[in-house]
């Protein structure tokens, strides 16, 4: 049914604190970024149905043969960088377009009575732990110049080397923590997704990849710098991006990675850039952003396309299989949930996944917490800036932890 509630706003800060005592959730909200390619502001999951797990997704063909089990359910879920995979049937959905609400209930008015209920409350995040490196400033370096070295001897051109934050036996409230963090850093793709004892609190500007119809389109972000604190700063430091060779130079290297990628997936002919080098401005940071699209050829399924471009360029580098093979060889540590990907599919096999990057991870069970930061290095890379930049993409996390 759809519902228009008299006050929008607090109907969606209701919902999705009623959403969060459930044991499964997904909670997708764009923060009314304008976005041609999206069709929703906010989506709430709730609880579960049916569900699909993979430890190790070697064939997409099972996680395709579970969509077509639900060809009209709006389906969210995650891929692990190392391909784990998360899908569930949600019991109950709503949907929030224009200030209206679709639900999907048995019994939707017994949804609203429960959301209208609710009484919002400004909850502490409390968090306790120790926020340590996984990698010290010096690993990260070394790592560095020996990534720089393969780039100089051809191995590769670009490669995207991150490190992790962590703290063990911590405690935090996880929706308390979402919420700060969406004010904090307010971005097109964020997420809260809840399963069991694990918490995923993401503030993601960047979308992987999407599906409409037979359309594709891929938005990778090479190129990021801080607001400034000023107008006239802030319009000096956007002019200093979009000059920038070094991070031009970057994006570009991404785009021709991710056309490369949906050549596997697309009629021929039909890959085109249709946005280069658009700069995006967000709370915390101005960013690179180009578009890729291109019409898929008949007889590939949804999953396939993801299959043909996973994990995401901007993420790992290129040439993508010899950056992946370093990567392995030079970060502390496995990725992760980091750098794969959150989304949903939208019946007919549509679908929408974004980036997982800016994101703080939870297991409420053995109070291991967890983000990663990364950035991009080519030969003109330097060190330290780089090393700032990650400092900067941690910043909104740093803030909300503290």
């Amino acid at each position: 049914m759809i519902y228009e509630p008299s006050n929008i706003d607090l109907f969606k800060e209701k919902a999705q604190l009623w959403a969060s005592s459930f044991s499964t959730v997904c909670i997708l909200d764009s923060n009314n970024y304008s976005d041609p390619f999206g069709s929703i502001s906010l989506m709430i999951a709730v609880g579960k149905t049916s569900e699909f797990k993979s430890d190790k997704l070697q064939d997409f063909k099972d996680l395709q043969n579970f969509l077509n089990k639900h060809p009209e359910e709006i389906i969210p879920g995650y891929l692990t960088y190392d391909l784990e995979a998360y899908f569930f049937i949600p019991n109950y959905l709503l949907t929030f377009k224009k200030g209206k609400v679709e639900i999907k209930a048995t019994d939707p008015y017994a949804i609203i009575n429960a959301i209208e209920l609710i009484d919002i409350k400004v909850e502490a995040i409390n968090f306790h732990g120790t926020i340590k490196n996984r990698m010290s400033r010096q690993e990260y370096g070394t790592a560095f110049q020996k990534l720089q070295e393969h780039i100089f001897k051809g191995d590769i051109y670009e490669i995207n080397l991150c490190q992790e934050f962590y703290s063990e036996n911590s405690s935090l409230n996880c929706f308390a923590a979402y919420k700060e963090l969406n004010s904090i850093s307010p971005t097109p793709f964020s997420c809260f997704l809840k399963h069991e004892n694990n918490f995923i609190i993401s503030a993601s500007p960047e979308r992987f990849l999407s599906k409409k119809g037979e359309k594709l389109i891929s938005q990778p972000i090479k190129g990021t710098a801080p607001r400034g604190k000023t107008p006239e700063e802030d319009n000096e430091i956007k002019n200093r991006l979009k000059n920038d060779l070094k991070e031009i130079s970057e994006n570009i290297m991404i785009v021709d990675l991710v056309r490369n990628d949906l050549t596997r997936s697309a009629k021929a002919g039909t890959v085109k850039v249709e946005e280069l080098l658009g700069l995006y401005s967000f709370k915390q940071v101005h960013q690179l952003i180009s578009t890729i699209s291109c019409t898929i050829k008949p007889g590939i399924e949804s999953t396939t396309t993801i299959q043909n471009t996973f994990p995401p360029g901007s993420m790992t580098g290129a040439p993508k299989i010899s950056a992946m093979n370093l990567i392995s060889q030079y970060e502390k540590g496995n990725r992760g949930l980091y750098a794969g990907s959150i989304g949903y599919f939208n019946g007919n096999n549509d679908f929408d996944f974004n980036v997982v990057i800016r994101t703080l991870i939870h297991n409420s069970e053995t109070g291991y917490l967890s983000f990663h930061v990364g950035g991009a290095i080519t030969a003109y890379a330097n060190e330290n800036a780089e090393y700032q930049e990650c400092l900067l993409k941690a910043s909104a996390i740093n803030k909300l932890l503290s």
